[in-house]
Order: C-alpha cells, then structure tokens, then sequence
C-alpha cells in the first residue's frame, strides 16, 4: 500500500522572535501554490491511526517533567511541527523556515543498527528511569528534570545529604541506589553521557531546600562528570549551599598513572553504601568526605569483557575476534588496555587478580595474603548467571588460595555497561569499623540482601545423607538365575551401544540428538557395575540397583524415566518371583511412568514400546502360560509400536514443540526399548537351546 502525505512550507513570520508561533490558516487543506508536491511514503499506512497523530499543545510548547519529550498528560512529542489535518491549533516555534508533516513523527523511530526494546533513542533515558520511580513508591522525579530523589525528602533535615549520577545505560547504577541508608537522589544523564549542570544544579537546590545539613556529590572520575557535577556545585556554593564533591577511581587496568587518573567503575556503589551508612549517623559533610577518600584508595576494580555493547541506535563500540577477551575496559562501551585469547573462566580470574595486585601496577590494590577484604562480582550486562556463578566460584576459591579472607561477597548486577556480556571483580580492604558502615542498614532496592558473615572459613559442604542399608544378598554362589541375569545385562548393554548413532540420528529430527548417547552412558555404567561381580538372583535388588545406576548416569529426561519404571517394578518381585509377579511388575512400571512423565500411549514416545509390550504381558497373569511364546509376542508387538511412532503426532517430550511435518522417523526411545526387548529375548532363547 502506499499513502500521501501532504507538506507544507512554514515560513518564519518577519517579526518572529523567541516564542512566536506558526499559525496554519482556517480553510482548505491543500497546498499552497508553490509548495512541494506530496511526498509518497511506501512504507506508511494509507492513513496514519489518530493514536500515532501528535495531540494539541499550547503555544508555550511541551511540558515534560524530563524538560523535553513528553507533553502533558503523557502525550508524545517529537520536537517538530507535526499536524492533524484537520487542526487549526497554533504551533510552538522550532527552528528556522523547514518541511514539517506528520512523516516526521516517524523519526522517533529511527532503523537501528542493535536491537534494543525502546520506544525512541530519545526518549529511552527519559523513560527508563521513568520505569524505576514507577515501580518504586519510595522514589520521586524532580519535574522538569531527569531526576531521582527520596520521596520522603523532607525526613533528612539536619543530616548530610547524598547526590550522584551520570550517564544512562549503567542501570541499576545509580538510582537503584537511592534509599536510607545510601543516596538520596541521582541525575541521569543520556545514556553513557554526563548529566546536564542545570539539572545537577536543581537537585542540589532541591535537596538543600528540604533542610538538609549539606550536600555531598559523589562522582565517577570522568571528565564530562567532573565538568559538569563541579559546574554545578561551584554555582550551588555561589547561592550559599553546603555542598562538597568526592571524585571516585577505583579502575585498576592501567600500570601507569595517567593524567586522567583512575576511572570510576563498580567500586562506587560501596562509596555510595559508606557513605550513606555514615549520614544516617549523622556524621558531618566535611567528615564524610574525608573518610570515603580514604575507603576509595583502599579499593580496585577491573573488567574483562566477550564482546562490546551498544548505544542505542548504533553500532558496537568496539570489534573483537571470536577467540578474543578485552581486558581492562570501562563501563561506557570503551575498549580496554590489551586484549587475551579466550580461555577457561579459572585463567581468566587468574589474570585478573595477578593484574589487579601486582605491585608493579600503580593502580593495583594493595591485597596479600592475610588480608580481609570485601569482593564484588559485578555483571557488567550481559553475562548469564551461569557464567557469573562459575566467575564468582573462581574469584572466591582463587583469592583464599592466596591466603586472603574474604569477610563479605556480593555477586549480581550493580553498574553494568548497557547489554555488555562481561563481568568486573571489585576488592575493597576492609576493617571491622569499615564493615560495619557495609552490614548497616539500606532500603535501596538494588542493594543485595548481603549476609553479615564472612565468606572464608564458613562450612559450605554437608555430608551427604546416609543410605538405607542394603538387603543382604542372596546366595554367595551364582546360581543359573544369576548368571542369566548376567548375561541378559551384557547382551543388552552391547546392544545399546551398537545402537548409538543410529539413536542420536533419530533424535536430530526432534530433540538435541544425545539419545544414543544417553543410552550408551547407561550401558557403559551397567558394565562397570557388573565388572564387580554383584550378585545377580534377586531380581527386586537387581532391578533397583539398575535404577540408582541409570538415575545417577544415564541423565536427561531419559534417565528419570527407566528410574522411575524401574524403581516401580521392582517392588512386586520383593515377594515372588513368578510370571504373574513379572507381568504386575511391568504394570507398576508403567502406571509410574505414565504419573511422573504424563505421556500416554499414542504420545510418540518410548512409553509407546513399553506399553505394546505391557499388554502382551497380561497373559502370564493366567496359569499355564509359558515364559517364551509371551515374550515373542511381547517384542514383535514393541517393535511394531516403535515404527509406528514415526506416523504419530507428539503428545509428550521434547518432540512435542516440533511441527509434526517435520517428524518422520521412529521416536529413538521407543527404538531403543524395542531393542532391549530383543535383546533380553535372545539371550533366553539361546539358554533355552
């Protein structure tokens, strides 16, 4: 489909000044003479929906709590001259005479070059801290800036009060750090850029207004930030406020100093911590500063990341091979100071710790073996949990190896680096004073629930449970039961693992292709168990400890599955071993199966095989019957039930989120337990022989 969408020309009247408005004249809506010809626009609906129409505004223009892009009662506005067609409202002046038309509207959408969940590059700052103060009551937005403060701002009269702040994209850095017992308010700047003085200038005020005992701005070591908070503060003293500045580095990539200085990175959120616990003691501004300087030279942080983030609207910030870890970076997308080749997470830790305590590095942090310090695993975005546990296990294990005390962890998000998939370490020496200040309390919502003992020396393995003593076995000598029962497992523990990559191929077509692998670590774990020689003639006990094997080594869903069949059918032959005892066995077998794994006959699954094989078993359960013609049947049927597997539609399992079109072969599970079936009975065939 393709839409007109009609321009027109504004001119900027003669007399126009600051605050002079467009007027579109009453009347027809075509175009003047002269104007442009209707651009088309294939890409538009034939008429834009009345929702994506700006609505009215007053000639003194947008009223947004950020200063810019939200007019009143929440209504959009993209900064230009967009118009309803049938509208005759007085439009705020922009810029100097340009095409204006509803097309424009579509800026606020731009073709982005990463994929990020935002309305509009421009607003994604406004609208993210937006979303923190929604959902948090004990937060308030200063109108008409991107600003974060307490809401309960008036209960700090005649304490110091806590400011801090920088660029968007570090969430839940910084104003999920507002709260008792740390900030009291943050200034959000665009993402990965400083805040605006005018609007750090308004917090100040704002919160020296509410009778605070002076303020303390606790700023990352940027230049933008330093700029910008010191602008802002000199004016605020100008006005007569209270109001000092701390400059946090912590970074500790660089061996030499740099003119610079060191970066602020994670290590931040424990000034934030410090020195909010230090205010709700009332202790005084001057004082306060004084002693976070000395907690910051006391810390270091250093990142490692796989690969870059992205600003919004742009491309990553920096390229990195596929076996390449950048070392050393910050937390706005910058690369770091050298690149590694990829290695495994415990080397990775390793150079870490080696570069952030080597004394040779100006901006190391002064760790050796018994000292007690604090450690931050910090994800910077990206990083999965898994890989975050796996990082934090390291770091612990690593730095106890070295002698040192680990009194207090924490492990999450704190100042992340937008969707950047790498992770920061943080050590801060620590005292018991120092600690304190840490374990004192916080509502800040991002603030971890950090438990008040230390790490090292804590008892972190219980001794596995006790188990049931096990039935004495039978007979000490094998009897013919026992070794048929040998030689059933042999034969059908070779048989799966023959049966391997034709399992796994089965498996392609429907799940992650590990079912004749599965199967083969079943088999290769009932062989190690028979090289022991176990006695075999019970076969309750035999069939139990099959289960505990194949529970323990099969794995997958595969595994808990014969467990469970297993585990049931062994109970009926605790008390007698005869054909009618083994056809209730199968019967206990799949009622179990059929309960845990809520499959069902005709679900495509190996559920399928055993059932087939199930019915024929019904026959032993009338006197007269005999072992053999039973079995064959048995098998015949399990087979015939496996390859009609491949016409069924998948009820149950992994199977069951494929497309049916996609499924024309034989479900692998069911292969595999009509196979076992043969097995079993070819061994009892030749020992009949």
């Amino acid at each position: 489909m393709r839409a007109t969408v009609r321009v027109r020309r504004w001119e900027r009247p003669a007399t126009s000044g600051p605050g002079t408005a467009f007027r579109r004249p009453p009347g027809p809506q075509s175009p003047p003479a002269g104007s442009p010809s209707p651009i088309r626009a294939p890409f538009l609906p034939q008429r834009l929906p009345p929702s994506l129409l700006p609505s009215s505004r007053s000639p003194q223009g947008c009223f947004s709590p950020f200063g810019t892009g939200r007019a009143a009662e929440d209504k959009r506005c993209c900064r230009c001259l967009h118009f309803r067609p049938d509208s005759t409202q007085d439009w705020p002046l922009c810029s100097s005479s340009e095409q204006k038309c509803e097309l424009n509207l579509f800026q606020n959408f731009p073709t982005m070059t990463s994929k990020k969940l935002v309305n509009s590059v421009e607003e994604c700052a406004n609208e993210a801290l937006a979303g923190v103060v929604a959902c948090n009551p004990n937060l308030q937005l200063l109108q008409g800036h991107r600003v974060a403060l307490r809401s309960d701002l008036d209960s700090l009269k005649g304490r110091v009060a806590l400011l801090s702040g920088g660029g968007s994209g570090h969430e839940p850095a910084h104003a999920g750090f507002i709260g008792k017992g740390m900030l009291t308010g943050v200034i959000a700047g665009s993402v990965f850029a400083s805040p605006a003085v005018g609007s750090i200038l308004a917090a100040i005020r704002a919160v020296a207004q509410a009778g605070t005992a002076g303020i303390l701005l606790i700023v990352k070591n940027y230049t933008g930030d330093r700029l910008n908070f010191g602008v802002a503060m000199e004016q605020a003293k100008a006005e007569g406020i209270s109001v000092e500045m701390v400059v946090i580095g912590d970074d500790s990539a660089f061996t030499v100093l740099k003119k610079a200085g060191r970066r602020g990175l994670c290590g931040t959120v424990l000034i934030h911590k410090v020195a909010g616990a230090l205010a709700e003691e009332g202790v005084g501004l001057e004082e306060i500063a004084k002693r976070v300087n000395m907690v910051a030279k006391a810390m270091g942080t250093l990142g490692v990341s796989l690969s870059s983030c992205s600003v919004p609207g742009s491309k990553p910030t920096f390229e990195l091979a596929a076996d390449e870890i950048e070392v050393g970076l910050g937390i706005h997308g910058e690369a770091g100071v050298h690149r590694v080749k990829m290695a495994p997470a415990d080397k990775i830790v390793t150079l870490m710790l080696d570069h952030m305590t080597n004394t040779s590095n100006v901006s190391h942090v002064p760790v050796q073996s018994g000292s007690s310090v604090m450690l931050i695993v910090n994800n910077l975005g990206g990083l999965s949990f898994l890989e975050l546990g796996i990082i934090a296990d390291a770091a612990v294990r690593l730095l106890e190896g070295r002698g040192v005390k680990i009194v207090r962890a924490m492990v999450g998000t704190f100042m992340s680096a937008l969707e950047m998939p790498g992770v920061s370490l943080t050590l801060l020496l620590v005292d018991e004073p120092l600690l304190k200040l840490i374990d004192a309390e916080t509502t800040a919502a991002a603030w971890p629930h950090v438990a008040k003992d230390a790490v090292t020396g804590r008892k972190r393995i219980r001794a596995a449970p006790t188990e049931p003593p096990e039935v004495p076995e039978t007979t000490a000598a094998e009897g013919a039961a026992s070794k048929q029962m040998k030689l059933v497992l042999e034969r059908v523990c070779t048989t799966l693992l023959g049966l391997e990559e034709h399992l796994n191929a089965l498996d392609r077509a429907a799940g992650d292709g590990d079912c004749g692998i599965t199967h083969s670590r079943a088999a290769i774990a009932i062989q190690g168990w028979l090289k022991e020689n176990p006695a075999l003639a019970n076969p309750a006990q035999v069939l139990s400890k099959v289960s505990v094997l194949l529970l323990e080594k099969m794995g997958g869903s595969s595994g808990a599955l014969y467990g469970l069949f297993l585990t049931a059918a062994a109970q009926p032959l605790k008390a007698k071993t005869d054909l009618s005892a083994w056809s209730a066995a199968m019967d206990a077998g799949l009622e179990a199966m059929q309960r845990y794994g809520k499959a069902a006959p005709g679900d495509r699954t190996m559920l399928d095989s055993l059932w087939a094989a199930g019915q024929e078993f019904q026959a032993w359960k009338s006197p007269g019957t005999s072992l053999l013609p039973v079995l064959t049947k048995a098998v015949k049927s399990a087979e015939a039930a496996a390859e009609a597997t491949k016409n069924m539609e998948a009820g149950a399992g992994r199977a069951s989120y494929i497309s049916s079109a996609r499924l024309d072969q034989p479900d692998p599970g069911a292969v595999a337990v009509a196979a076992i079936f043969r097995a079993i009975l070819e061994v009892l065939e030749t020992q009949k022989a």
